[in-house]
């Protein structure tokens, strides 16, 4: 049985009504959820925002479906029904059989017999899902297709101004550090977050993964622990769940007598589900977790002055890996001599040269600047061995102009190398003013005075395990970084 025309056109009403009211964004769009199923006549309805890098789908809206159906697990969005993403309206007839279902062993538990999903678009590109799902196997007709896109496009700009209340929520705040008028920058997308946390110190371990880019899902899964009667008497919900580490976190940081019955619980989640990676943090395990991050009580000074993370150290050693693998594949036979300038690319050719499957050598050189500007580059340091006759790679820390590696590269080319490329982890491309040739690139840099892995101002910060932007107040006029 499917919703009329008139439903439908009701239903729009009430959806556009509550998309343009002041709440927050999970009540919205919970509301939308529940209009939407009961206009279609159906038993649940979900809204999914689509994680920054594509990964994962989270709830931000439901009706209708159970807590153990919404916390099966971290929907995986090349798993779980994985053509909506290309764009396009997927019928699930059988849930219970279909591979594109990720979890069908849970609803077949859940009685869910059908779903039909579609995407939520920005600008042609899919940032989330809203799904609908049935107790019965059912058909869907073209006007049930058409009313859900309809209704995915209100979701679109739903999230739109959810994510830029984000922004200017983050830009004000800092801003307030900074001390000076609030002016919205830039900044990457941001997953549509949980609008409430259910204790300050979760809030505070968010705010934690956010400075260091570590993407973080909020209670994503329940673990059922015990039964009786055939149902499910006890789960276990941990906190967060973080997808690059592959683990569970559960913070008790109230009083210490929760401990031990949390403590019980995790014994009972290892024992039914050995194949899971879950971690209790007592309050004292999270300030040395803040320290180890270098931040809180027992870490501010280690990255004092940054004001946020740009590239954490596993995605800075995932491209390592990503370019290691090029460069070895590209000099298959062969021997190959990296170069490098000292000091900041100390960091990036160590990490890469581990990564090459070829025999390398290594070679450094020393620069330093001077005349107006310190635009005149002059080697302190020439190499210590002969690169006559061999490949070379030059390994770069970061290109920003192009003059100081435009001038090396000159410098190696007199002495006759077989072959002569680059490979820098940053590229500064928006200061560039010599086009000097990139063969390998880690990634493209904003036009910030970034710091860490290896990268300094004024010698300090080069030991930070992550790629940070340091605040601007410390480098007025002090963004050049060859």
């Amino acid at each position: 049985m499917a919703g009329s025309r008139g439903s439908y056109y009701s239903a729009l009403k009430r959806i556009t009504k509550a998309a343009n009211s002041a709440f927050g964004l999970r009540k919205i769009c919970n509301s939308v959820a529940k209009s939407t199923a009961k206009a279609m006549q159906a038993n649940g309805c979900r809204i999914l925002s689509l994680n920054s890098r594509k990964e994962y789908l989270i709830t931000v809206g439901t009706y209708g479906l159970s807590d153990l159906y919404l916390k099966k697990g971290p929907l995986d969005a090349r798993k779980s029904l994985p053509d909506i993403l290309e764009g396009r309206a997927v019928f699930i007839a059988d849930a219970t059989e279909d591979e594109r279902v990720q979890h069908p062993q849970v609803a077949l538990a859940q009685g869910i017999a059908s779903i039909l999903g579609v995407p939520i678009l920005e600008r042609g590109q899919a940032i989330g899902e809203i799904r609908i799902y049935t107790r019965e196997h059912r058909q869907f007709s073209e006007a049930d297709k058409n009313f859900l896109f309809s209704v995915a496009d209100v979701c679109a700009v739903i999230f739109e101004r959810a994510e830029l209340h984000q922004l200017l929520a983050q830009d004000y705040k800092a801003s307030e550090r900074r001390g000076k008028p609030s002016q919205l920058s830039p900044l990457p997308t941001t997953t549509l977050r949980p609008t409430r946390f259910a204790h300050p110190s979760e809030e505070d371990f968010a705010k934690l993964l956010d400075f260091y880019c570590i993407e973080w899902l909020y209670e994503p899964r329940s673990f059922p622990l015990r039964w009786e009667g055939g149902k499910i008497a006890e789960m276990f919900t941990p906190d967060f769940y973080l997808p690059e580490l592959d683990i569970y976190v559960e913070l008790t940081t109230l009083k210490q007598n929760l401990i031990t019955e949390k403590n019980r619980k995790l014994r009972q989640l290892r024992e039914l589900y050995p194949e899971v990676n879950v971690r209790l943090l007592t309050k004292s395990d999270f300030l040395r977790l803040l320290a180890k991050y270098g931040y809180g009580p027992l870490g501010e000074a280690k990255v004092e002055g940054v004001d946020r993370v740009l590239y954490n150290h596993a995605r800075i050693q995932r491209r390592i890996r990503t370019l290691a693998r090029h460069i070895s594949r590209d000099y298959a036979g062969e021997r190959l001599v990296l170069v490098g300038i000292l000091k900041g690319v100390i960091c990036f050719m160590a990490d890469l040269m581990q990564h090459l499957s070829l025999p390398v050598t290594l070679d450094f050189m020393a620069i330093s600047y001077y005349g107006v500007d310190g635009q005149v580059v002059k080697i302190t340091k020439d190499l210590d061995g002969s690169i006559t006759g061999q490949h070379v790679l030059m390994v770069e820390d970061i290109v920003d102009t192009g003059m100081t590696l435009n001038y090396i590269l000159d410098h190696l080319s007199a002495h006759n190398p077989a072959s002569l490329r680059v490979c820098t982890l940053l590229d500064k491309r928006a200061r560039r003013l010599i086009d000097a040739p990139l063969d390998y690139v880690g990634f493209e840099t904003p036009d910030e005075f970034v710091v860490g892995y290896g990268l300094d101002y004024r010698g300090e910060y080069r030991n930070l395990p992550f790629i940070g932007i340091l605040h601007p107040g410390l480098t007025k006029g002090e963004q050049l970084q060859e």
